[in-house]
């Protein structure tokens, strides 16, 4: 099969290629992601209205078992993805399929029918595994590997890795913390109409978006060792083996997985904490001031994240950064409802997230250029379908914790009324309390009220330990894991051993 060509021929990382390859191309994608990963369950809770369906058991069980399916599928993708052989690479060309696909999957997610409660349930079952399990995860695996297949020279990954992660933080993060919230939600309340537009449009900017990724990037890492590939096609067994006996790659997986835990559990608990913690129901103001105020660090850091890194290495200032977490999210688990608190801690915190943000991946790729050392192997797609396999379990295990703690402790959605005559009709008649006086509601542009329910104080208490509880522990946690990575300390010499390995079978 011939593919197109990629657009980037040099040996050496371009300024094209970052600004368009890693920086552009993926924000389609990885924006509707963000999106998703901060909106799809309050459009399951709060639009579809599935918290109570069979017992509470639905939202809590389907996200752990489609994981399930998605772990499966991050395992073939990478087995495909480590058999692939083209001009073009052996993960470049995926991006190519996901292309369409994210668009088509992305926009099935919210097209949900009106209809009964089994119809619905199969519709968002299919379509959440049409998305997660195939769509993204061929996007996913082969975005995640560009990086570490770009180059080998440590300065130039560390930038492409930086830049990678501008496109998440800085534009998705933009448009989720401060347009969703003051503009987007309060326009769209619980509109099922609106939520399919405004998706639908989403979904299909990844297109031309991951296009120009597949058009500006390059594996020179993988034309390198296309000798040494075809010494790399393990069994499943002998990759597993390989991966689980390299300490490094122990630990940076373990690191991985506990602050995968704190952050999906913090971004599922950050709507439902300003909604009902420290605001009030889309007020417009409160998501924004979190999300804002607390991200600046995020933005400041693109200058500031690399120079650290080079100077007192990735692993020492991720550790710095992991305390600064843990202080944080401490100070704001102190004092939930004090605005201004929050606000500084928040500061704190994502202060101290600039390190696993921004160079996260290039400590990574280090971890596999020191297994691809010692073993004379290089198995990327086996290793990152360890790493997608970890991030996708825990959004699913995590989902179904969540959402079976808040139907535990009784979380009431709210509902729409066409007056306020009509919603204190219906708060009197299952004896609850709107979160704001009805006469104080503005209704949407079709004058329909969105009306928020009180929350018990032990749903309250579960949003916070969510939002800012759990990320304490886990941060404290990575921070002891990461004192025993010390790659860092012999990677130069282990890189330089390893051209030499490559110049030496390509001259015999």
């Amino acid at each position: 099969m011939i593919l197109p060509a990629s657009l980037i021929r040099t040996k050496e990382v371009t300024g094209k290629e970052k600004w368009l390859g890693y920086l552009l191309g993926p924000a389609g994608a990885l924006l509707l992601n963000a999106v998703l990963a901060t909106y799809l369950n309050v459009y399951y809770t709060d639009v579809l209205n599935l918290t109570p369906l069979w017992g509470g058991a639905f939202l809590t069980v389907f996200p752990i078992v489609s994981k399930i399916i998605d772990a499966i599928t991050n395992v073939l993708m990478g087995q495909i993805i480590d058999r692939t052989k083209t001009k073009e690479g052996k993960a470049r060309p995926w991006l190519l399929l996901s292309a369409v696909l994210v668009p088509v999957t992305g926009i099935l997610l919210f097209t949900v029918p009106e209809a009964g409660d089994t119809v619905k349930a199969l519709w968002v079952m299919i379509s959440y595994n049409l998305f997660y399990s195939f769509a993204y995860t061929i996007f996913n695996m082969s975005h995640g590997l560009m990086v570490p297949l770009s180059t080998r020279d440590g300065t130039a990954r560390g930038g492409l890795s930086v830049f990678n992660q501008i496109t998440t933080i800085m534009m998705s993060g933009i448009l989720v913390a401060l347009v969703f919230p003051m503009v987007i939600m309060p326009a769209i309340g619980v509109d099922k109409a609106k939520w399919i537009t405004l998706m639908s449009i989403l979904s299909i900017l990844a297109l031309p978006l991951t296009l120009m990724e597949y058009f500006f990037t390059k594996e020179r890492i993988t034309e390198e060792t296309e000798k040494a590939e075809e010494k790399s096609k393990l069994s499943f067994a002998s990759q597993m083996k390989l991966l689980f006996s390299d300490r490094y790659m122990l630990i940076i997986y373990g690191y991985f997985l506990v602050t995968t835990i704190g952050t999906v559990i913090k971004n599922l608990g950050l709507v439902y904490y300003c909604n009902y913690v420290l605001g009030t129901y889309n007020d417009g103001v409160t998501q924004m001031l979190v999300s804002v105020i607390g991200g600046i660090p995020m933005g400041i850091g693109i200058f500031a994240v690399w120079p650290l890194a080079k100077r007192f290495g990735k692993r020492n200032v991720t550790m710095v950064g992991c305390a600064l977490i843990a202080a944080g999210s401490l100070i704001c688990w102190l004092f939930p409802t004090n605005m201004t608190v929050v606000l500084i801690g928040q500061f704190i915190k994502n202060t101290g997230g600039l390190p696993g943000s921004y160079v996260f991946m290039a400590l990574f790729a280090d971890c596999l250029d020191h297994m691809e050392w010692k073993s004379d192997l290089r198995i990327d797609g086996a290793a990152m379908s360890i790493y997608n396999i970890i991030a996708v379990a825990m959004v699913g295990v995590m989902t179904g914790v969540f959402n079976w703690m808040l139907a535990k402790t009784g979380y009431l959605a709210p509902f729409t009324a066409g007056s306020t005559a009509e919603a204190a009709s219906r708060l009197a008649a299952n004896g609850w309390t709107a979160q704001l006086a009805l006469e104080s509601l503005k209704p949407a542009a079709d004058g329909v009220l969105t009306v928020a329910i009180a929350q018990p104080g032990t749903v309250k208490w579960v949003i916070t330990f969510a939002f800012v509880g759990l990320e304490t522990l886990t941060s404290i946690a990575a921070f002891l894991l990461l004192f025993f990575l010390n790659v860092e300390k012999t990677i130069g010499k282990e890189q330089a051993e390893i051209k030499a390995r490559h110049s030496a079978e390509a001259q015999n």
